[in-house]
């Protein structure tokens, strides 16, 4: 049986390591081996991202799920059998983001300087930070630094993501296990600004919330029956509904305000306003963009320190789907 010193020192030796990872992760980690990195992985990101705008949401989505799964690894890139991408909880990320990170990788090692020198985790955190700005969000600074994984499981997903039906304790639990505040939460959830999910996602909230097949009395009613109308029960429940109905393709502070009017798509959208310990956040985005924009960069750059390999762990991936 493990003794109190032995789970102690464990897990002293747990969070050292984590802040040591973390701490090795710099802005300037390619300034002598590669220092355009940034500028070739911007050009290919806006190629793409004028190509279609389904590039941002995909993007950003695809960098959430790689942190919170097995950290940021680019682990979400591999294609085996058995890989994350194929769990339920992941396979609606649209391709577009997949493509997203290997036309840039492309343009990174086309460079001589460059090839086979930057991650394809690295290549991903630069191009969540290009599409968010794209979109019409803040730039921001990157970490780099980080190692590509080598290990992508279906069962590695499992319990690692937050779910559309979530709560407040649920989604702060979830959070803080990857060192994130309920301030992180509240602004990362504002990302929905500019995302799209599917119907079968929420289709309990307007069809059978309660055993009469009530409306969840959270959701705004007209809002509800706008829902109906797009997501019929006997139609493809994997149609695609933005979960912004103002303003799908800004990144702005507007999903902070719908969720003041009842419009939430997920339960775990509309709880940040109903849940009177995060009310006053979502208040507070939804009054002042800079407050919100803030916080999301303050936020994704603790989401992007997340299970990070550095050093000699991990490796260069040649090819970001499949390990070297």
């Amino acid at each position: 049986m493990e003794t109190p010193n032995f789970v102690f020192f464990s897990l002293l030796l747990l969070l050292t390591s984590t802040t040591l990872s973390s701490a090795q992760l710099t802005r300037s980690f390619y300034k002598n081996v590669c220092p355009n990195v940034e500028q070739l992985v911007r050009s290919a990101v806006a190629q793409k991202f004028q190509q279609t705008f389904v590039t941002a949401p995909a993007t950003l989505r695809l960098f959430f799920h790689d942190c919170f799964v097995r950290g940021c690894d680019g682990s979400i890139m591999l294609a085996n059998s058995n890989s994350e991408k194929d769990h339920p909880d992941d396979i609606s990320l649209a391709g577009d983001g997949f493509d997203t990170v290997i036309k840039a990788k492309a343009a990174v090692d086309k460079d001589p300087k460059c090839r086979n020198k930057v991650s394809c985790a690295d290549i991903l955190a630069l191009a969540t930070r290009d599409v968010v700005n794209l979109a019409g969000g803040p730039s921001y600074d990157v970490e780099l630094g980080r190692r590509d994984g080598r290990i992508s499981t279906i069962a590695s997903v499992q319990r690692h993501l937050p779910h559309p039906e979530f709560n407040l304790d649920q989604l702060n639990s979830m959070f803080n296990v990857n060192g994130l505040s309920q301030i992180d939460m509240i602004a990362l959830s504002g990302a929905h600004t500019i995302g799209f999910s599917h119907c079968n996602r929420f289709s309990k909230r307007i069809y059978n919330f309660s055993p009469r097949g009530r409306i969840d009395p959270t959701l705004n009613l007209q809002y509800a029956f706008q829902l109906r109308q797009m997501c019929p029960l006997k139609v493809d429940p994997r149609i695609a509904i933005d979960m912004d109905p103002v303003s799908p393709q800004k990144f702005d502070n507007q999903y902070f305000k719908n969720l003041q009017q009842g419009k939430g798509l997920f339960t775990s959208d509309q709880v940040l306003f109903t849940d009177a310990r995060s009310k006053a956040t979502v208040n507070l985005f939804a009054s002042n963009e800079g407050a919100f924009q803030k916080a999301f960069v303050d936020a994704i750059t603790k989401l992007g320190r997340v299970g990070v390999k550095t050093g000699n762990q991990g490796e260069i991936r040649f090819d970001c789907t499949r390990p070297n």
